[in-house]
């Protein structure tokens, strides 16, 4: 069982710790290397098994649109229990997908809940989005959230990348992506993930910094925030 933090909107890091190492900021899996900090991705239930008592390691934890058929009555203070937890530094990854069977309202009664989550407990959320941009854009004016939203695995055009930037998003870019939508991307909203991929995340940030005509280092702008470096 998770251990809890008295101080629920402590997360502050060492920057020592972090010097010279990679950042993952979406994985499913643990960090391959003492180099490599990743950002494990956990639903609720694989959250409430876990016995962490590592500093350096962290999560996020969410419902994905695809298991919201499983909820189960309460889960809303499930989660809120689970991001008491030091461990936990991201909310998601949530939100919307046309390739389920779970209606938009239903999603985004979940996506709401999980809003106010992030915004209590000052943690960015991170978000799963497939077809439903333009929803998800008029969704974030309504709310005006102070927490940093991140579209993960983005691979959408540059067009569409310009549009969530201009209104506020963060993109997170995986093994497979738009190279355009990464050259027009600032480097203070960038983030670089692994996500389901075996591939190493240094070598993304390698094909990143070179499209980007940047030292590895200036792609860590965005993840440094997170662990308020």
């Amino acid at each position: 069982m998770l251990k809890y933090k008295k101080n629920l909107t402590s997360h502050s890091h060492s920057p020592s710790k972090f010097k010279g190492k990679l950042i993952d900021i979406h994985t499913h899996y643990k960090s391959p290397s003492p180099d490599v900090i990743v950002v494990q991705n956990l639903s609720l239930s694989e959250a409430e098994k876990l016995n962490v008592s590592d500093n350096d390691i962290y999560f996020s934890v969410g419902i994905h649109p695809w298991d919201i058929p499983k909820l189960e009555k309460g889960w809303e203070s499930r989660l809120e229990k689970i991001c008491e937890h030091k461990a936990v530094i991201m909310v998601g990854e949530c939100g919307f997908d046309k390739n389920t069977d779970v209606s938009f309202d239903a999603q985004k009664a979940v996506f709401d809940n999980h809003i106010r989550v992030s915004e209590s407990f000052k943690m960015p959320l991170i978000i799963h989005c497939v077809g439903y941009y333009n929803e998800l854009a008029v969704i974030k004016k309504q709310f005006n959230p102070e927490q940093k939203w991140i579209i993960h695995g983005f691979r959408g055009k540059p067009q569409l990348a310009d549009q969530l930037i201009r209104n506020g998003f963060y993109l997170s870019f995986g093994e497979r992506y738009n190279p355009e939508s990464v050259k027009i991307t600032a480097l203070d909203r960038i983030f670089i993930e692994t996500d389901e991929s075996k591939k190493p995340i240094k070598e993304i940030y390698q094909e990143i910094s070179e499209l980007k005509g940047c030292e590895i280092e200036s792609l860590l702008v965005s993840s440094s925030e997170i662990f308020n470096l």
